[in-house]
């Protein structure tokens, strides 16, 4: 056991090491990026890969590199975002389903049977499309989507908890539900949720760029990782770079994340490194 607990700590701390430095890539994004990404050049329009573009250029003459840089930024944090709010809200729900139990468990059950009812990319479709397209909007429809699966995880862990000797020893003692949760339970289910969070941001990032994709997120001439996608499909046999390279930047992000995921739940649960 001690020897998987190790194995795990090592590819925890290498995935850790990988996402910082992506994540430090997407912070100095703007230092880094050899041209302004939203200034055209029309003389250098559809340019392919050379010394003066490493990655080429768009439509608009404008350097991929540098907005591969620049849209790591809002990649990033639009989707750290998006974790810490689907993880509150969860959080949150989840606590308040599990330890009340009755009405409160029941009415906030419906409300997750109704949002899991639909599959998420459509249902997230659908609410953008009510609400109106932009990045801010996508984020609140895909928080709809994410929060539910949370919430379920928190409120079986609290029912099992509720009931555990010193959750009785604090109520005998006086404390309040508030103190309970936070004090007492809350410690116990974060390991499980930081779990869930990590290895989810890879998913989520795969989402915001899915959507944007398609048009209902980033708008022009925001240099996002999904809308670099989406402008590129009709010089797909043209310009193929326009859409290789900032493919490439999604998916060695995607799974950096999903690989560190994975090793944060190989961490903090052993036996799951034994399958």
């Amino acid at each position: 056991m001690n020897r998987i607990k190790n194995k795990a700590a090592i590819r925890l701390g290498i995935f850790s090491v990988l996402a910082l430095l992506l994540i430090g890539i997407a912070v100095c994004g703007s230092l880094l990026a050899p041209y302004d990404p939203l200034a055209s050049d029309y003389t250098a329009s559809l340019s392919p890969p050379d010394d003066l573009h490493l990655f080429g250029t768009d439509k608009l003459g404008r350097d991929i590199l540098s907005r591969i840089l620049c849209g790591a930024g809002s990649s990033f944090f639009l989707t750290f975002v998006m974790v810490v709010l689907v993880t509150v809200i969860g959080t949150l729900v989840g606590l308040a389903a599990g330890y009340k139990g009755g009405m409160t468990d029941g009415l906030l059950m419906r409300l997750m049977d109704i949002l899991l009812a639909f599959p998420g990319s459509v249902f997230a479709i659908a609410v953008t499309g009510i609400i109106g397209a932009g990045i801010l909007n996508t984020v609140a429809a895909l928080a709809l989507v994410w929060w539910t699966k949370y919430a379920r995880l928190v409120r079986s862990m609290t029912i099992s908890l509720k009931d555990r000797d010193f959750v009785w020893q604090a109520r005998y003692g006086g404390a309040s539900e508030i103190k309970i949760l936070l004090c007492y339970i809350l410690p116990e289910v974060m390991p499980q949720v930081i779990t869930m969070a990590a290895m989810d941001i890879g998913n989520m990032m795969i989402s915001l760029a899915g959507l944007s994709f398609l048009g209902l997120a980033s708008q022009p001439p925001a240099p996002e990782w999904g809308y670099m996608l989406y402008e590129s499909r009709q010089y797909m046999q043209t310009a193929p770079w326009m859409m290789i390279f900032p493919g490439l930047a999604l998916l060695v992000t995607v799974m950096v994340f999903n690989l560190l995921g994975d090793s944060v739940r190989d961490f903090l649960d052993p036996k799951n490194g034994m399958e």
